[in-house]
């Protein structure tokens, strides 16, 4: 490992960004070892809107080949729109994701019912989805060996349990977990910087602080279709080519909606990323 520094005024062309350098980047280090001259070409990026709700972006980790996105039905409670923004970002930046359901061995009755319905509804869209219970490694060995010779991604609110996941994967490390509040039912941050680690059967993950919101960037309102698979391939069956699925006569998205083809969550989430320019609605939600 070599410690480096990166210049003041070292920018990406084209993506204006609080970090320049994110976890998994390649990069040129210049020979006397001290500074970054340059970073690689990325193949993909999970990236969000900063959290000062500024007009640049803050790049999570680069070059993934598999990002988890663990949640928890409850103590937090993970919110549909919050899974919803990630797989959209994922979408739109080419990055595959597993979604993976956490502390499943802690839940009532409806909160394994809800478990159970945000299971078929992602499965139905073609998402992966795994039930785990990292405290008591229920599931973790099957985790592991899709991981295995890649570079994974974990990621979610503080709270849903990376932290004791991590420590799973790669025994030794022993990173600091935390219980939840009781007072407000949410995680407290325990990850402060994102740190990449070797796992032993190889390949590597990377851990980053716990995500509060998801502010999509750069997206037109055009585009966010395009990255909600079933609203997407819906859509082709709109009598209007630039339908937003909103208020249009002839709209295959809200007829499959009303016929209950397409989940009154998911569509939801497709509206409020709609309306992310008007920032005050999406500071309130989160």
């Amino acid at each position: 490992m070599v410690e480096c520094r990166v210049k003041g005024n070292f920018r990406i062309k084209g993506i204006r960004t609080t970090n320049p350098v994110a976890v998994g980047d390649g990069v040129t280090v210049r020979d006397d070892g001290e500074w970054i001259t340059a970073i690689d070409e990325r193949r993909n990026y999970i990236i969000r809107k900063a959290s000062n709700l500024s007009k640049q972006s803050h790049i999570l980790a680069a070059n993934i080949d598999l990002a988890l996105l663990v949640v928890t039905v409850a103590r937090p409670e993970t919110s549909t729109t919050f899974i919803d923004r990630f797989l959209a970002s994922a979408e739109a930046y080419r990055v595959p994701v597993l979604i993976v359901f956490n502390k499943t061995d802690d839940l009532g009755d409806e909160e394994r019912e809800m478990l159970e319905y945000l299971t078929l509804v992602y499965q139905h869209i073609g998402y992966e989805v795994r039930h785990i219970s990292a405290t008591k490694g229920d599931g973790v060995e099957e985790l592991k060996a899709m991981m295995t010779g890649k570079v994974s991604l974990l990621a979610g609110h503080s709270g849903v349990g990376k932290s004791t996941l991590i420590n799973r994967l790669v025994p030794g490390l022993n990173l600091r977990t935390a219980s939840i509040s009781e007072a407000h039912g949410t995680g407290m941050h325990t990850t402060t910087f994102s740190a990449l680690y070797d796992m032993p059967e190889g390949g590597s993950v990377i851990d980053i602080p716990g995500i509060k919101g998801f502010g999509t960037f750069d997206m037109e309102p055009e585009e966010i279709a395009h990255y909600f698979r079933e609203i997407f391939t819906v859509g082709r069956g709109c009598r209007f080519d630039n339908c937003t699925h909103t208020h249009e006569p002839g709209c295959a998205v809200q007829q499959a909606l009303e016929n209950h083809e397409i989940a009154p969550s998911r569509y939801n989430s497709y509206l409020s990323m709609l309306e992310d320019k008007d920032e005050g609605k999406y500071r309130a939600a989160f």
